[in-house]
């Protein structure tokens, strides 16, 4: 994870404008915020919803206006792929962090699911909760009566 995070702020460090010694405490800002947003794809990428955009979100002040584009293109293009990556064995036993994982959903005493998911974050048992976010993501809303 360490080296993913380090690429996508190499990336975005060539964007930085050159400057005063304060400029280089946007680079440390710049690189925390790319380790943060690694993190949290890697341990808690179901609910990051749109993590190039909250990237973007964070990071946009360090830049000039006249690179905020070519930024923001950076940042969906590495984080589409950093997510791709993550998501293409969804049959992991364990995150990046060494921690095992386990179904999103709890039981009826309150406690989370220990079992192993598949691939939609929901083990055999819940996968009725994953077909319902899918058919409530799918529905417009109900007009009201």
């Amino acid at each position: 994870m360490y080296q993913i995070s380090r690429a996508l702020y190499r990336s975005l460090a060539r964007e930085l404008p050159d400057g005063p010694p304060v400029a280089q405490s946007d680079h440390q800002r710049l690189l925390e915020a790319c380790e943060r947003a690694v993190q949290r794809l890697a341990t808690d990428r179901f609910y990051f919803s749109r993590p190039a955009r909250a990237l973007f979100r964070e990071i946009r002040w360090y830049f000039p206006r006249s690179a905020q584009h070519r930024v923001y293109r950076i940042v969906e293009h590495r984080v589409g792929s950093i997510a791709a990556l993550f998501a293409r064995d969804p049959q992991l036993v364990f995150d990046l962090t060494g921690h095992r994982l386990e179904c999103r959903a709890s039981t009826r005493k309150g406690r989370s699911c220990q079992r192993r998911p598949r691939g939609n974050g929901y083990c055999p048992s819940h996968q009725h909760l994953a077909d319902a976010e899918l058919r409530a993501a799918a529905d417009p809303m109900p007009l009201a009566t």
